[in-house]
């Protein structure tokens, strides 16, 4: 693997000295470094243990409760393939995001678990399992079948299962027992298996009532320990667990991400993975914490109004079901026990009322422009950034490099191509893209290797879909935008090939703002950047057609619809709808409008139509009107008090109506002083105390 020290020295600002054999021959250089209160970067991951331990015996470093050691893999991810030796500039970017300071610490979520587990499944399997965690975890069996261990071990309960909810630490299971054997009670002393007459009683203890002729010579065998009871009700019982392991084919869970503390192991214990799962599971007795991955601004969400639903993006893509409506308070409301983290509703949420906590989306900023910037200054060119999870993206990008140095023919990870671990590759969406395109990427791929949810790959494609045409429409000529799909190493060649295509068309002047908390903020600085970069490509259009996942957009009204009632503007939750106090007028700054649809849900005329799109001209941020409307006046003061349309509409509908004639239709003419006037002063009505 060819190292430049000085080129790398230069990119970063430092003096660099090469190390072949830093964990071996050349450990005390490293003992040396430890020592020195200076951030700790080290350009190997294979060896992180070894380094960590090393660090923690030489005397006089520096604590590790102080100062961490950042270990970056350079290696695989381009010191090894057919391009190493123009891979330089890479590493030096690589090198420089290692020595970024942490996340800031974020507000956690806590777990506590007694370590007491539900074992679900057939009788035997269960026993089984429960004889690998029975030593450290409190066991109790939910038999669904199947023959046991005559020696009775655990608690086993039997029946029909209703409901699983919770997670970990704090799981409610209920469940409903009809079957006249009580397990609670028996002795599995098998007098009932050896007195019926239809071998309708197995090894599981329980009766199989379509056998069953009602003999009851089970019921007097069982007669001193009374566990047989054919007139017992249905019974509905409900317990809680810490942990529940499922050894069923069908999970308790339907959703994609299931709660922490849930363990679903539909092949049982002949799973190859099994034995590292329930040794995962062993080890959840204590107390546990999480960051608390989201803040939430109910202020700007545009889930509802009025109890009208709007947009509805992140109930419907969360994988955890740990998001749900609560309409009649106009909001969302969001579990944090269950949520698993993966941020993909931050990327659908249109306003940035659900934002990713950790990292933050402004540390996510200054390592994308860190990473590009050094790899820029190192001499880098055409870059594209490779967004991959921390696990299995790593793992796989892994394979590719060390599948490049034992087979020349496979090109290895391309030297223009950084890859950049995220906490989730679903994480980060529409204006982090845009910001790093504006920073300077030539691309920007998200790698995804089967792991996540099928929603969340439709909607990375559905945002890249909107980014593309943002980019495209400016005039940028390529693609810039690409969801890369690879499951294992049988993917590699295909991965391969993907990375080696033709580095798209960047911008001309790199951009220096730095990417804010707020969504839309960031977004708009990186479309005011893209706008006056690409202002010398020769496009000519005012407005850039987006698909319908646009965030970005225009209403339409149909005027003749319109009655300019106005309860789209109190709907609007992005203020990009408003009304003018001095006359009948709805307008609308198309900067503001976020797209939910709240006003074409709230619209009692069916006047409103969504237009995705990005105005690229002065216009995009100015109050425009989009109708209005003759004002409409009291007959009786000329007070104007509504539109002409509407109070037109209004007699039309209510000229019919057996309490509006006469007086009455006329007073829907006056302003609501004078038809309160007019009700006390006329004496052409009759009254009540007039009879």
């Amino acid at each position: 693997m060819p190292l430049n020290a000085k080129a790398l020295g230069e990119a970063l600002d430092e003096d660099l000295t090469l190390h072949t054999t830093l964990c071996r021959r050349d450990a005390p250089a490293f003992q040396r470094a430890a020592r020195s209160s200076d951030e700790l970067v080290v350009a190997c991951t294979q060896e992180s243990r070894l380094f960590t331990e090393l660090s923690e015996q030489t005397e006089g470093a520096v604590s590790l409760d102080v100062r961490s050691i950042h270990f970056v893999n350079i290696r695989e991810t381009g010191g090894w393939g057919r391009e190493a030796a123009q891979a330089t500039p890479k590493m030096a970017a690589l090198l420089a995001a290692a020595r970024l300071p942490e996340a800031e610490p974020v507000p956690t979520v806590s777990y506590k678990s007694a370590g007491r587990v539900l074992v679900i499944g057939a009788l035997e399997a269960g026993e089984r399992a429960a004889a690998l965690v029975g030593d450290v975890l409190d066991v109790t069996l939910m038999a669904t079948g199947g023959a046991g261990m005559q020696q009775r071990r655990y608690p086993v309960i039997a029946g029909e299962l209703r409901q699983v909810r919770g997670w970990l630490g704090a799981f409610n299971v209920e469940w409903t027992t009809s079957n006249p054997i009580d397990l609670d009670l028996c002795t599995r002393c098998n007098a009932c298996i050896s007195a019926c007459p239809e071998d309708a009683i197995g090894l599981d203890y329980q009766i199989d009532m379509s056998r069953c002729q009602s003999h009851r010579a089970c019921v007097k065998a069982c007669e001193a320990v009374g566990a047989i009871n054919f007139q017992r009700e249905p019974q509905p019982h409900s317990d809680s667990f810490d942990l529940v392991l499922d050894l069923r084919r069908t999970p308790a869970f339907s959703q994609h991400a299931h709660p922490q503390g849930y363990l679903h192991l539909p092949g049982g214990l002949s799973d190859p993975a099994a034995m590292a799962s329930l040794l995962k599971l062993r080890e959840l007795v204590g107390e546990f914490e999480k960051p608390k991955f989201f803040t939430y601004k109910q202020k700007i969400c545009a889930h509802g109004r009025n109890e009208t639903v709007g947009c509805n993006a992140c109930v419907e893509i969360c994988s955890a079901l740990a998001i749900s409506s609560d309409i009649k308070r106009n909001q969302i409301v969001v579990n944090p026990n269950l949520c698993v983290g993966c941020g993909a509703c931050t990327t659908v949420c249109p306003t940035g009322a659900l934002s990713y906590a950790y990292p933050r989306a402004s540390e996510q900023g200054v390592k994308l422009r860190t990473v590009l910037a050094t790899y820029a200054r190192a001499g880098g060119k055409d870059a594209a950034l490779l967004l991959h999870s921390q696990e299995a993206g790593a793992a796989l990008i892994g394979d590719l490099g060390r599948a490049a140095s034992l087979d020349k023919t496979v090109r290895g990870v391309p030297a223009r191509v950084i890859p950049l671990p995220l906490w989730h590759t679903a994480s980060v969406g529409l204006e982090v893209w845009l910001s790093a395109f504006a920073y300077g990427a030539s691309q920007v791929w998200v790698l995804m290797t089967g792991d996540e949810a099928p929603q969340y790959r439709d909607a990375v494609r559905e945002q890249m879909a909107v980014a593309q045409s943002i980019v495209t429409g400016l005039g940028y000529s390529g693609q810039h935008f690409q969801l890369i799909e690879a499951r294992d190493a049988r993917d590699l060649m295909a991965l391969d090939a993907a990375l080696g295509a033709a580095p798209a068309q960047g911008v001309k002047r790199r951009a220096s703002f730095a990417v804010q908390a707020e969504k839309r903020s960031t977004l708009e600085l990186a479309l005011d950047h893209l706008a006056q970069d690409s202002a010398t490509l020769g496009r000519t259009a005012e407005a850039i057609a987006l698909p319908a996942a646009s965030p970005l957009g225009t209403i339409a009204v149909d005027q003749a619809a319109c009655t300019l009632c106005l309860s789209c503007v109190s709907a609007c939750p992005a203020s990009a709808l408003q009304d003018n106090t001095e006359r009948p007028q709805l307008r609308f700054i198309e900067k503001n409008c976020v797209q939910c649809g709240l006003c074409a849900s709230t619209c009692p005329e069916n006047a409103i139509t969504l237009a995705p799109r990005l105005l690229l001209t002065e216009q995009r941020k100015q109050l425009r009107v989009l109708n209005e409307a003759q004002p409409y006046q009291c007959i009786r003061c000329s007070k104007p008090f509504g539109t002409l349309k509407g109070i037109e509409v209004m007699l039309g509908k209510l000229a019919g109506h057996a309490m509006f004639q006469g007086e009455a239709l006329e007073r829907l003419k006056m302003c609501g002083d004078c038809r309160v006037v007019d009700i006390y002063s006329t004496t052409r009505e009759t009254r009540i105390t007039d009879l």
